[in-house]
C-alpha cells in the first residue's frame, strides 16, 4: 500500500523546515511519496523547497512550482494529477495540524479496508486544542451544519485541511474549486458518490494572522456560493 502526501505551500518560509522534518519523521516507516506544491510563494519558500529536494535525491519527493498564486484548491489539483499512491493525504504546511494525527488517520485505513475516506476534525474532543479565532470556528461549524443538512452527513468540521481519501474515491470526483472551497468541493462529491466519511479528532494549534494565517471567516462564508 502506497500513500501520496500532497502539501500545498504558500509563503511558509518561517515554518516549512520544521514542518517538513516533522512530516518525514512521522511517515518514515511508511511507503510514501511527498508532493510539494509551491503556490506562487514570494518569501523564499520556493527556493527552500528546491534546495531541500536537491539535497535528498534518494527520497521519494516531487515538486511542482506554480509561478503565480492560484489558490489552495488548484495547488491540490496539481498534486492529484501526478500522485501515484493508493491513498492520498492532503496535509497543510503551516504547523496548525500535527502530522502524527495524519499518520493515525492513515492507520485507520490500513486496518479497515472498507473505510475509503478519513477526514480530520479540529472540534471532536480528545486532542489538544489552541484556538485564536472563535469567529472563524463559529462560521466553520455553521458551514458544517449546512453541509450535513444538504448532503445527509454528520461531519463536525468539513473545512479541516487534513483528509485522506482512496484513489478509488478520487477517481469518482470532478474537482473544480481552486481556492479554500476545495474542502467543500471534495466532501460534497464524496458524499454524492455514496461513500461514507469517517471523521477522526485531531490536535489544532491555530495561528494568528500575524503568524501567517491566511483563511478568514469571509472564506468560510464564500463556501455558500459553491
Amino acid at each position: 500500500m502506497k500513500l501520496s502526501i500532497i502539501v500545498p505551500v504558500f509563503n511558509e518560509i518561517n515554518y516549512i523546515e520544521e514542518f517538513t522534518n516533522n512530516l518525514k519523521n512521522t511517515f518514515i516507516n511508511e511507503n510514501a511519496e511527498y508532493i510539494f506544491i509551491n503556490d506562487g510563494s514570494n518569501d523564499g519558500s520556493e527556493k527552500w523547497l528546491e534546495s531541500y529536494i536537491k539535497k535528498q535525491p534518494e527520497q521519494n519527493n516531487k515538486f511542482v512550482n506554480l509561478t503565480k498564486n492560484t489558490g489552495k484548491g488548484n495547488a491540490l489539483h496539481e498534486g492529484i494529477k501526478i500522485c501515484t499512491g493508493d491513498y492520498i493525504l492532503f496535509q497543510d504546511s503551516d504547523l496548525e495540524l500535527d502530522t502524527k494525527d495524519s499518520l493515525e488517520m492513515y492507520q485507520i485505513l490500513k486496518r479497515d479496508k472498507t473505510i475509503k475516506c478519513v477526514f480530520g476534525s479540529r472540534y471532536l474532543t480528545g486532542k489538544l486544542k489552541s484556538n485564536k479565532n472563535y469567529f472563524n470556528e463559529f462560521v466553520g461549524r455553521i458551514n458544517s451544519l449546512i453541509f450535513n443538512i444538504l448532503f445527509f452527513q454528520s461531519l463536525s468540521d468539513v473545512h479541516c485541511g487534513a483528509k485522506i481519501i482512496s484513489r478509488e474515491v478520487i477517481k469518482k470526483t470532478n474537482l473544480t474549486i481552486k481556492d479554500f472551497g476545495f474542502e467543500i468541493d471534495l466532501a460534497s462529491q464524496v458524499a454524492k458518490n455514496g461513500f461514507d466519511i469517517f471523521e477522526y479528532g485531531i490536535s489544532y494549534f491555530a495561528r494568528s494572522f500575524a503568524e501567517g494565517k491566511k483563511i478568514t471567516w469571509i472564506d468560510g462564508l464564500k463556501t455558500y456560493y459553491y
